[in-house]
This record gives C-alpha cells, sequence and structure tokens, in this order.
C-alpha cells in the first residue's frame, strides 16, 4: 500500500513539475514577445559643447590699427576673445541649437545688435521631414568662406581679410536638400548680419545659396552665394569658392576665393557695380598629433576703396601671410603666430607715425574647448 501510496506522489510531482515548466516557458515567450512588438522609444539628445580663448598680440610699428582683420585690434595687450556655451536637443526629426557667446570676439561678430542679444551666435530650429531635406529657421553662421568665428574651429588665430570683410551671419529659413554625393542649399534672410532690420532704412531680403560636392572623403568643394539690396539701398552680390582636400593623414591644403560686388547708391538708381575680391591658400601639416603647422597665404584686392581706404585715388592690393603652430594638450591649444603683410600703398604706420607699405605681427593664443 505504502508502495503504491509513493509511486502515485512521484507521479503527480512529476506532472507538477512539467507543467510549471511548460507554463514557465509559455510565460517567458509572451514576454519576449511582447517586447519584440513594442517600439523602442528614442528619446530626443542634448548635448553641450563650448570654448574660451585669451591672447597676447604685439605689432611690430607699435600701433594697434595696423590690424584691418577681425578680433585682434590690440596692441602690447593681453586680450580676452571669447567664451562659448553651445546647447543641442536632438530628436529624430527636430532639433534646436542654441549658441552663445561672451566677450569682444562675440562684440564684434554680432555688431548689428545692442545688449543681451548680442550674445547671441546662432539660435535656429531644423525640421527634418526625412533623411535628404532639412528645413532650418532663426539665425545660424554663414556659409561663405573657410573660416568660422570659433577659434578651435580654426588653425590660424588671426582672420582672413575675406572672413573679416564678407558675411558672419544670416536670419531667416533656408532649406538643404542632399543626393549623393551632391548638396543644395536655398534661402532667403534678413540683409546681411542683421537680426533685426534698422526701422530707419529700407528693408529688403537677400538670397542665400550653396552648391556643395563629395568627390570622397578627402576631396569637397563648396559654391556660395549670398545677394540682396542692403538696408543702406547698395546692391551685393558675392560668389565664394571653398576646397578642402586631404592629400595624407599628415598634410591637407584649404583653398577660399570670393569676389563681391557692389553697386552704389548715387541718389536716383544703383550704378555700374564695383567690386572687391580675395584669394587663400592654407597648408596644413600635423607630423604629430600633438603639434601641427598652418601657413596660410591671402591676396586681398580693394582698387575701389570699399574695406581698405588709401589716400591716393586707387584703392590698394595686399598680401597677407600668416604662419601659426598649434600645440596641442588635451583640449587645450596653443597658438604662437607670426604674420607679415604687404601691401600697394602705404596703408601702415610704423613706430613714428610714417605711413608704411608692410606692417607685421606675433601673437600668441591659448583656446580651450569641450
Amino acid at each position: 500500500m505504502l508502495q503504491k501510496l509513493f509511486a502515485t506522489g512521484i507521479a503527480l510531482s512529476c506532472i507538477t513539475l512539467s507543467y510549471a515548466q511548460t507554463a514557465e516557458s509559455s510565460t517567458s515567450e509572451t514576454a519576449a514577445e511582447a517586447t519584440a512588438a513594442a517600439p523602442e522609444e528614442k528619446k530626443p539628445l542634448i548635448s553641450f559643447s563650448g570654448s574660451a580663448d585669451v591672447y597676447y598680440r604685439y605689432d611690430f610699428g607699435k600701433q594697434a590699427g595696423n590690424n584691418r582683420t577681425s578680433f585682434t585690434n590690440t596692441h602690447n595687450a593681453f586680450s580676452l576673445g571669447m567664451a562659448s556655451l553651445k546647447a543641442e536637443h536632438q530628436g529624430e526629426k527636430i532639433g534646436v541649437v542654441l549658441d552663445l557667446g561672451f566677450g569682444p570676439r562675440a562684440k564684434e561678430f554680432t555688431y548689428t545688435d545692442e545688449g543681451i542679444t548680442q550674445a547671441i551666435k546662432q539660435l535656429y530650429i531644423s525640421y527634418s521631414p526625412t533623411d535628404w531635406l532639412k528645413f532650418t529657421a532663426g539665425t545660424w553662421a554663414t556659409h561663405v568662406g573657410y573660416e568660422l568665428v570659433d577659434p578651435q574651429l580654426n588653425r590660424n588665430y588671426s582672420m582672413s581679410y575675406m572672413f573679416s570683410n564678407g558675411p558672419f551671419s544670416h536670419t531667416g529659413l533656408k532649406a538643404e536638400l542632399s543626393k549623393g554625393k551632391s548638396g543644395f542649399m536655398i534661402g532667403i534672410s534678413n540683409a546681411t548680419d542683421y537680426r533685426v532690420p534698422p526701422s530707419d532704412l529700407i528693408n529688403r531680403k537677400f538670397l542665400l545659396a550653396q552648391y556643395s560636392f563629395a568627390a570622397n572623403d578627402n576631396l569637397k568643394f563648396y559654391l556660395n552665394y549670398v545677394g540682396g539690396k542692403n538696408p543702406d539701398t547698395s546692391k551685393t552680390n558675392q560668389f565664394d569658392l571653398v576646397m578642402t582636400a586631404a592629400v595624407s593623414d599628415k598634410f591637407s591644403i584649404g583653398y577660399n576665393g570670393t569676389i563681391n560686388t557692389t553697386q552704389t547708391w548715387d541718389g536716383e538708381k544703383n550704378a555700374s557695380g564695383k567690386s572687391w575680391w580675395g584669394s587663400a591658400l592654407y597648408l596644413n601639416l600635423d607630423p604629430k598629433p600633438w603639434f601641427g603647422l598652418t601657413l596660410r597665404g591671402e591676396y586681398f584686392s580693394d582698387k575701389n576703396q570699399f574695406k581698405i581706404p588709401t589716400n591716393v585715388t586707387d584703392g590698394a592690393n595686399l598680401l597677407a601671410t600668416t604662419l601659426s603652430a598649434n600645440f596641442k594638450v588635451g583640449g587645450l591649444t596653443f597658438i604662437p603666430e607670426f604674420r607679415i603683410e604687404n601691401a600697394s600703398e602705404e596703408i601702415y604706420t610704423d613706430a613714428n607715425g610714417s605711413a608704411k607699405k608692410s606692417a607685421g605681427s606675433f601673437l600668441l593664443a591659448a583656446i580651450y574647448s569641450f
């Protein structure tokens, strides 16, 4: 009798264990199916980046006025550059960028603004309905030129004449399309560099355009345009070309050429167009990960005296040669830099106040970025 009861107990235990394993397996499969069926929620990302820079500049003619380009208008002085903080919020299709800058560099960049809005370098919202189309509205840094306002993104600390006299930013709406190796941008904006059009001058919109082509990862071309009627009633059309080529992992080349044609207002109509133009070559050598050299040679022509006033009838042409070293330690970059300029007219001044056709300077900059 006991043997029968014992055998019956073992049989019931086996049946119960088998059922429990089957139920557990079924539950696990159901949970797995539910997990697989539920779509994974993509959470928007927020990223922060920034930089700060300081510099010392010494002009060999002991004249701060010998500097005619942006952001380094000093002599024998330790100077602040800019502190920047950039926040980017990126969702699946919608993104927002807020890029703030504080300091003399930022104020010079946003020269048409006053007060707290001078701190806004960029502020825009973007919407990408597909992976090949993006719309952007707000204020953004210009697409024209090779150099950028953020010093950590340039290898020379002092700026070119083309950057200093070209557009800084645009406020408006643009559409960007990508197709294979090509990219297209078309936009409409306020007059160049104006976030708010001046109320006492004319208010016309500017046309923006860019065509880009990436032959491969090492060779890229950008053809840029900006044009319209300025608040002072003059008309401007500017065409710009940028090319970049990575010859090897230690040597690369950059090129920027631009031409600006402006029709001034004679009281009744816009006069015939007069131009200024520039061309610059950048040679970048990086023998070590922590050390690099950049030689920039720029030719700038302003025979119509739009940008470089002279005491003679004709304007000036000049050649500016800049050699910069980049020493990197983590996020910190030191840039010692020599710059020599030679002009066709006496547009510089020496220590005695005499007019000269050449000028030179040395600067040392420190840039930290994160």
